[in-house]
């Protein structure tokens, strides 16, 4: 029963992976530093969220939408909101979740030992990526409008939802109103 018991529980440590990171789950927006949702993006607030379509769509979606030409289509988008003018730039983030195979470490790790080498190197760890899209809007009078003091920041967050559902439900970018 013992060498039961032994054998079952080294079956699950080998077959078992660790989560060295996971990606956040964000239900509809999330509003935060940019910063410190990934250290690339700059540290204004940012309007984020999931992208479940694949790479450069929201690319599309804006350079149809406002009639860009492929011209800078990630910086200084304008859009006007209460006879305001303000201008977006997005980045397309990626962050993947990671986990460890122990299995294969461990597999590894025997065959080290009998001196033939480790085979399964590549699949010590594993990723699959979350995309998102994240947003920072600024203004000839605001430097980031999206900041909790700021005086446009709910009009603001009021556009930039409305854009996000449009860019979610919509997808022949080539025939927008």
């Amino acid at each position: 029963m013992r060498k039961i018991l032994l054998f079952t529980s080294c079956l699950f440590i080998l077959q078992s992976c660790i989560p060295l990171r996971i990606a956040p789950k964000i239900d509809d927006h999330k509003i935060t530093k940019g910063k410190k949702f990934k250290r690339s993006l700059p540290e204004r607030q940012m309007f984020i969220f999931e992208d479940p379509k694949d790479v450069n769509h929201f690319y599309r979606f804006v350079d149809t939408k406002f009639r860009l030409n492929d011209e800078n289509v990630y910086d200084d988008v304008p859009f006007i909101v209460a006879g305001e003018q303000y201008f977006f730039s997005f980045y397309e983030v990626e962050i993947p979740n990671k986990v460890l195979n122990l299995g294969a470490v461990f597999a590894d790790a025997i065959l080290i030992q009998t001196g033939n080498g480790p085979l399964f190197e590549e699949k010590h760890t594993t990723r699959d990526g979350h995309w998102y899209i994240a947003m920072e809007v600024y203004s000839d009078k605001e430097n980031d409008c999206l900041s909790e003091n700021s005086l446009f920041r709910e009009a603001v967050l009021s556009y930039l939802t409305t854009l996000k559902e449009e860019y979610l439900s919509t997808y022949n970018y080539l025939h927008q109103p």
